[in-house]
């Protein structure tokens, strides 16, 4: 089975064909095709090539399936004894993705 390590948006991602993976979001709309050049490892099985710290002529493409947003992450400050506490929320803006192909 063939896997390549893709980096977008500051993180390394797994991916095979067919995968689902969340990312960090992407200007496109959905049902727009997304093409990764940022190949960090290709491995057809057999034969595993690694970049240095790219492949040259490797890429994988995607199709994005939905924009959206992550489950809210809440930071929670206080002070003992003084009566101060303060609460934020947080929710990341994703894009998930369907892999389409890898070519090495």
């Amino acid at each position: 089975m063939a896997y390549a390590i893709i980096k977008t948006g500051g993180k390394q991602y797994k991916v095979s064909q067919g995968d689902n993976i969340d990312v960090e979001k992407l200007d496109l709309e959905v049902g727009d095709s997304a093409t990764f050049e940022n190949v960090l490892l290709y491995s057809d099985g057999d034969d595993v090539k690694v970049g240095s710290p790219i492949l040259d002529g490797a890429s994988v493409t995607a199709e994005v399936v939905d924009q959206f947003r992550a489950n809210k992450v809440t930071a929670f400050k206080f002070k003992r004894r003084k009566g101060y506490h303060k609460t934020k929320g947080h929710r990341q803006h994703l894009t998930r993705l369907t892999i389409k192909s890898i070519s090495a």
